[in-house]
């Protein structure tokens, strides 16, 4: 498996409406709502595929979209959705590292979104990214009933660091472990986790 994150296209349109459906089965968007994110002027939807699919072309492996109106100073992370059988390599953590980080680019200062407040997994994900609570819509996601918790991201400058004078060793120092890369690439700029 070859994970590629790139910009959503028309023609992932119906991959991304059969995940949509099947992840939000309740509440799942309509095509004419995903079509007009994916091309209107202040979106940014990416795609995760398996370049390497057996089948002809590419498999969708998740998607996740931002709403960014320009000159307002905030963006909203529209949707985000990981297939099941991909669920648990970083997709989701890769996806929100590339919209914040396109945020960033654009000049964002507040990124906002909502997370069901049955689901667990995704907002100890948006914690640990600095995503804070700033409020609850009780009942929000119909027709479950499902309280919606609203959280913001203050969003950071970009950390660098200062050029080294000497070349440094990209070894870990003796006695310390490495954690290897999950093998996930972006075609967006500044990369995506």
């Amino acid at each position: 498996m070859s994970v590629l994150m790139r910009r959503a296209r028309l023609d992932d349109l119906e991959p991304i409406m059969a995940l949509e459906r099947a992840t939000f089965a309740n509440d799942a968007w309509s095509e004419a709502m995903m079509r007009a994110e994916i091309e209107g002027e202040h979106g940014y939807y990416l795609v995760a595929v398996d370049d390497e699919a057996d089948d002809a072309g590419e498999r969708l492996m998740g998607y996740a979209g931002l709403y960014a109106p320009a000159g307002t100073g905030d963006a909203d992370v529209q949707t985000i959705a990981v297939a099941p059988a991909t669920r648990g390599i970083g997709l989701g953590r890769g996806f929100m590292h590339a919209l914040i980080t396109h945020a960033r680019r654009i000049h964002v200062a507040r990124v906002f979104l909502e997370v069901r407040a049955d689901n667990p997994i995704a907002k100890s994900l948006y914690d640990s990214l600095g995503f804070v609570e700033i409020g609850v819509r009780k009942g929000y996601y119909q027709p479950d009933g499902v309280d919606a918790i609203a959280m913001r991201l203050d969003v950071p400058e970009a950390v660098t660091r200062p050029a080294s004078p000497t070349p440094q060793s990209r070894r870990p120092a003796p006695g310390t472990a490495t954690t290897p890369a999950r093998g996930i690439r972006s075609s967006t700029p500044g990369g995506a986790a």
